[in-house]
């Protein structure tokens, strides 16, 4: 793990081949918390999410730290929200060869008036070549918000970038771990539940697990590694428990 910004302690960490973690621990909460950006290194380098707009410096520090900021070819996004896209237009100028990507929903609605270029558009399952690799588009409407949510799977590496799924209380100090997260997922989630708790939950989260991802890139908190499938379903299995707030 390197520090690339020792007063805020924003660091990196490689998670699976050519995957790494930015990890910005913040006290917004008690017990802290975490913001998480994931950086896909290829010929068309990629970024999953941005962080929010004022901590662009942070999360450019560690993507330098790493490969040339201009290289970037994507700024991808699960969901438009401070924390997923806040700074689009920051990195639109930094990486000028970039765009957003993101949901055709997410482009209709929202991105392409927002973003100072077009946003790439993906619809469900189909799949992006970035060089070794390629990244598939999984459509996941109000999981766990936002109707133009999706995820994207690394499928050479098998990482599923899951956004706000599995978010976790704490700075995530752990960048990979293959101890439970649901519990502390569920913990976190259950005072404020900002799930939708959509008629569809269980089909969405089966969409999901088909892929057997063996890496969940989270946004907040610690990535995991392991049966990727099985965790994702004990998570619908508590979702589809769950009272629908009132």
């Amino acid at each position: 793990m390197a520090i690339t910004n020792v007063a805020a302690g924003t660091n990196v960490h490689e998670i699976a081949d050519g995957v790494y973690r930015i990890n910005t621990p913040v006290g917004l909460v008690p017990g802290g918390f975490s913001f998480n950006q994931y950086l896909v290194v290829d010929d068309q380098p990629l970024l999953f999410h941005t962080g929010p707009r004022k901590m662009f410096p942070l999360v450019r520090e560690a993507v330098e730290s790493v490969i040339p900021v201009t290289q970037l070819r994507f700024i991808a996004l699960s969901h438009f929200e401070a924390d997923e896209c806040g700074s689009i237009n920051e990195w639109l100028a930094a990486a000028p060869q970039s765009v957003p990507l993101c949901s055709r929903v997410a482009a209709m609605v929202s991105v392409n008036d927002f973003a100072d270029r077009p946003a790439h558009a993906m619809g469900d399952g189909t799949e992006l070549v970035l060089g070794k690799r390629a990244v598939k588009w999984l459509d996941a409407p109000h999981l766990p918000h936002g109707w133009e949510t999706g995820f994207l799977m690394d499928t050479r590496t098998k990482t599923l970038f899951c956004g706000d799924l599995f978010t976790q209380g704490g700075t995530g100090v752990a960048a990979l771990t293959g101890d439970d997260i649901l519990e502390n997922s569920e913990a976190f989630r259950q005072p404020m539940d900002y799930f939708s708790h959509s008629t569809n939950t269980r089909q969405l989260i089966e969409h999901l697990a088909a892929e057997s991802p063996g890496t969940l890139a989270c946004m907040h908190g610690s990535a995991w590694h392991g049966d990727g499938a099985s965790l994702l379903r004990a998570l619908g299995e508590r979702l589809m428990s769950s009272p629908s707030p009132q």
